[in-house]
């Protein structure tokens, strides 16, 4: 297998694992557009981390985790409506990461690697900086993980019962940026929150359990990468969207499937 196909599986399927489990409390708690918007706020990172000429992953990464916590600090001061905030945010930071990039003159920008990913040309470096942010993403959750499903189930009771409900909303949110920000290699800005929904979505009809539906959605994650791989390699068609086309077919097999009760 050549390196950059097997850095490309690796970087896939790590992201597949990670994002089954964390994508379940976006599906559960319906934080889709939530996703959305730190997903477009990246490009803007990408173009600030240009222009201040620093790294890329990490100026991604610290844009997303900023967002994140502008966006709580924002809806509990609940000045406007939580999707009329998350709508205004995420075509902003979009629309000014292009702005930002138009304006750098002496930089030259793939916009659609960034748009949509370009997994095949992940470098070992680039292997390194994802697989550590998403062990990082993938312990703390597993941490957090009876904490987030009381909150999940039931925010009030979860405060009665004496969690820091605040603080364990804020950590999901920048576990979701952190996640968001390492995958814009994969499957790109615009399709990042793709993985986070479908997988899970699909997985949701047959779990009888929170656990059940963590490990089917990771495990329809990995399937779909290999599909999607298989299709990138077999016809030449970009990996990113590939992906995606996978995760929609396996939902798509998920619905013919008589649901369990």
């Amino acid at each position: 297998m050549p390196d950059f196909l097997l850095y490309a599986l690796i970087a896939g399927l790590g992201l597949a694992l990670v994002a089954g489990p964390l994508g379940s409390f976006v599906v559960w708690r319906r934080m889709a557009y939530f996703g959305d918007t730190l997903a477009h706020s990246a490009l803007l990172g990408v173009a600030l981390g240009m222009l201040l000429q620093v790294n890329l992953t990490l100026a991604v990464t610290a844009g997303c985790v900023l967002l994140a916590v502008l966006l709580v600090a924002m809806q509990n001061r609940k000045w406007l409506a939580s999707d009329t905030l998350l709508g205004i945010l995420a075509h902003s930071t979009l629309s000014l990461g292009l702005v930002v990039l138009a304006l750098t003159e002496s930089v030259r920008v793939d916009l659609l690697a960034y748009l949509f990913g370009d997994l095949l040309a992940i470098t070992r470096g680039d292997l390194a900086w994802m697989l550590g942010g998403l062990a990082i993403v993938m312990v703390l959750l597993a941490w957090l993980w009876r904490p987030l499903l009381s909150v999940t189930v039931h925010e009030e009771l979860a405060r009665v019962e004496g969690l820091p409900v605040s603080g364990i909303r804020l950590a999901l949110m920048l576990l979701i940026a952190i996640v968001i920000a390492v995958a814009m290699k994969v499957v790109g800005v615009l399709l990042i929150t793709s993985l986070l929904i479908i997988p899970p979505a699909a997985a949701q009809r047959h779990a009888r359990t929170p656990e059940q539906m963590a490990l089917g959605a990771s495990a329809l994650g990995c399937l779909a990468v290999l599909g999607g791989l298989a299709l990138s390699w077999n016809l030449d068609t970009p990996a990113g969207p590939s992906i995606v086309v996978s995760a929609a077919g396996l939902f798509m097999l998920s619905l013919l499937v008589p649901r369990r009760q």
